[in-house]
């Protein structure tokens, strides 16, 4: 028997995996959205979230891409940067694969003008380019920067072909300004912060509403030990929330008190 069972959960709440239907609409995550769909939906140009480590950038880079999906007038892609190494090239032949440009060959004189043909063959149809970059503080050479500018400059009568989000760590902001002329060429740019106490509690019956739960497995007191040891990190309410439900199983205990989750946090080196 697994914790899901004994709790009756349809699955496990508190992943960390970024399922887009577990997306919490807090006020800084709804107002990012806003923020977000605003600069995309009027072709500003780019736009720049920055945040701290499981904060739910990730997550909510998915929702962007969900929201986009569902309205046809994008042409949405999203990528993720595993790795500093990138070089300028790759990326644009990434950029303009995931587009659905056909064969823009491995050289950026060649890719550069398939890109270009594919993005007004998007604007000719009446749609809008997309591209979303999440850990794009894994992009640290000038001239990766320089080739956004480049992009940037790229406009049909009264709109640019394509808009641009970068989402990453706060070092993001530094390395934009390898490149200063692209640097002032920021639309939007905006921090996103942790949930406040409040918004914690919410966050977990959301989740646990999501998954069936409609009853309170944690206690008042519980939520407040939460908040405390994650400072209002998702990430880190994940997986404090997730040990303290299998912790809660192995002991046949169905409602979570607060020494529950402060055994967790200290197992966990949360405790100062």
């Amino acid at each position: 028997m697994s914790y899901e069972s004994f709790f009756g959960f349809s699955q496990q709440p508190f992943s960390n995996a970024p399922e887009p239907r577990f997306f919490f609409e807090s006020r800084q995550h709804s107002e990012a959205l806003v923020r977000l769909m605003h600069c995309i939906s009027t072709m500003k140009g780019l736009a720049v979230m920055v945040g701290d480590i499981g904060c739910g950038k990730t997550l909510l880079a998915r929702k962007l891409l969900e929201n986009l999906e569902a309205e046809k007038v994008y042409e949405a892609a999203l990528m993720v940067i595993v790795h500093s190494e990138v070089t300028a090239e790759w990326l644009l032949r990434k950029i303009a694969v995931q587009l659905g440009a056909k064969d823009p060959g491995e050289k950026k004189s060649s890719i550069l003008p398939c890109l270009y043909e594919r993005l007004m063959e998007i604007y000719e149809q009446g749609r809008k380019a997309v591209v979303i970059i999440d850990e794009a503080n894994m992009l640290v050479t000038r001239e990766i920067f320089e080739e956004f500018r480049g992009l940037l400059n790229l406009e049909a009568p009264g709109q640019k072909l394509l808009a641009i989000t970068l989402i990453g760590l706060p070092d993001l902001e530094q390395n934009i300004a390898l490149d200063p002329p692209l640097q002032q060429r920021i639309a939007l740019k905006f921090t996103l912060q942790s949930l406040q106490e409040i918004a914690v509690t919410e966050y977990i019956k959301h989740r646990l509403h999501i998954v069936g739960c409609e009853r309170d497995v944690f206690s008042p007191e519980a939520y407040k030990k939460i908040y405390q040891l994650s400072r209002g990190i998702p990430r880190l309410i994940n997986t404090i929330c997730d040990n303290s439900l299998l912790e809660s199983f192995l002991v046949k205990k169905e409602t979570i008190g607060e020494d529950v989750v402060d055994n967790v946090g200290g197992d966990l080196g949360l405790k100062k």
